[in-house]
């Protein structure tokens, strides 16, 4: 069994280190925006809220909370958790929409890059004992036309069997359950690591005092985070996610797709489960 983690990962905590992180690794500067871009994108979302607010007669009461509730938002340090959970999704669906390989879905708040480097055949880092059942996940990187890539990279991350991500919990060390795994000369990769557990997006913040408000519930199911790359191909952002797993049908981020959902089956000597997944990218 693996140590007690003696406090609580909070909202506030969470949320200071995505927005951390996120500032850290900002994708582009403001400098090179098409400001006419710019005008059409605002210009359509705030059309769309005030015909929201139209249609629905919001009252001063409602307009007032909503003020509150962003300004809480910024305080609780949760914009990261709040755009990934509510819009990434969208996002990416217009991002791949043009792409004929592997599936792809959100990143989500808690990636941290530079995790350490590891040979094909590996282990996650974790902790000795490290709760939940073992999982060896394996298979091969190739390109559209089925070249495979030697040297490719997989990097991983998931949550541990408590739901919480090195990092942004207090109590886990600094890269349990994170690594970059590099492929062998056929593109090949066996990592062993644990199968993740279902879990609750953090509730104590501004984002959960909208799903309390809405009534909606706060989780995601167990899944298994990668970015996959290799030289002259295009990056893929996935999850992939355990067939039978709870919310795996209700994902609160909406981003399962039938693609990216896993069957591992028992290993043969009955010590833990495995499951074969092949990444296949696109040209650059």
């Amino acid at each position: 069994m693996t140590d007690t983690t003696t406090e609580q990962a909070t909202a506030a905590a969470s949320g200071a280190a995505a927005t951390e992180q996120f500032r850290s690794r900002l994708r582009t500067d403001a400098a090179g925006v098409d400001t006419k871009r710019v005008d059409t994108l605002v210009t359509e979302l705030l059309a769309a809220a005030h015909d929201i607010i139209r249609r629905h007669e919001v009252t001063y009461a409602e307009y007032d909370a909503l003020k509150s509730w962003l300004i809480q938002v910024g305080e609780d340090g949760e914009w990261p958790l709040f755009l990934d959970v509510w819009l990434e999704h969208a996002v990416e669906e217009v991002a791949g929409a043009s792409r004929e390989g592997s599936k792809g879905t959100i990143e989500g708040p808690y990636y941290v890059p530079d995790s350490p480097v590891l040979p094909a055949e590996s282990a996650l880092p974790m902790r000795d004992g490290e709760d939940g059942t073992a999982l060896l996940f394996q298979g091969r990187v190739r390109s559209v036309d089925g070249t495979p890539l030697p040297g490719a990279t997989i990097e991983m991350w998931h949550a541990d069997n408590d739901g919480l991500y090195s990092q942004f919990a207090p109590g886990l060390p600094e890269w349990n359950l994170r690594g970059t795994i590099v492929a062998d000369d056929r593109g090949g990769f066996r990592i062993r690591t644990v199968q993740p557990a279902p879990y609750q997006i953090p509730t104590d913040g501004a984002c959960g005092k909208l799903i309390d408000a809405a009534g909606w519930h706060a989780w995601r199911p167990a899944h298994l985070h990668l970015k996959v790359s290799a030289p002259g191909h295009q990056l893929i952002t996935t999850q992939l996610y355990f067939e039978g797993g709870e919310h795996v049908a209700d994902d609160i981020a909406t981003a399962v797709k039938p693609e990216l959902i896993l069957a591992p089956t028992p290993v043969a000597d009955g010590d833990g489960r495995e499951v074969t997944y092949d990444f296949v990218l696109d040209k650059a």
